[in-house]
């Protein structure tokens, strides 16, 4: 199926996105929350994170449609909002992987 053009609407919305994803700290929290629901102490103690840096980034996560988070007691519980956001990831982290292997090799020779 052909894609349409983009609009710049749509080109500001995918800056966007790959702005909120170009910090190593929220793929980290993404790549945990990968595997569950997680309180912040849960995210802090996984990801190694201070308490302070990890609010902020489920904060921006949160804005960005990334994440969700629900109130159960006196806990917040965060989890995966938009899980398509692995289908990005997997691709370039095979393509990086790929060029990494690539320039080993080429230094190897």
């Amino acid at each position: 199926m052909a894609r349409s053009k983009m609009t710049p609407q749509t080109i500001d919305l995918v800056a966007e996105r790959f702005r909120t994803l170009g910090e190593p700290m929220r793929l980290r929290l993404l790549e945990v929350l990968r595997t569950g629901e997680f309180s912040v102490g849960d995210l802090v103690e996984r990801t190694g994170g201070g308490q302070a840096n990890v609010s902020k980034h489920l904060q921006i996560l949160l804005a960005g449609g990334l994440v969700a988070r629900r109130k159960e007691g006196t806990t917040v519980l965060y989890s995966l909002a938009d899980p398509s956001v692995f289908r990005l990831c997997d691709i370039v982290c095979g393509s990086v992987e790929a060029q990494a292997e690539a320039r080993h090799k080429a230094l190897r020779s």
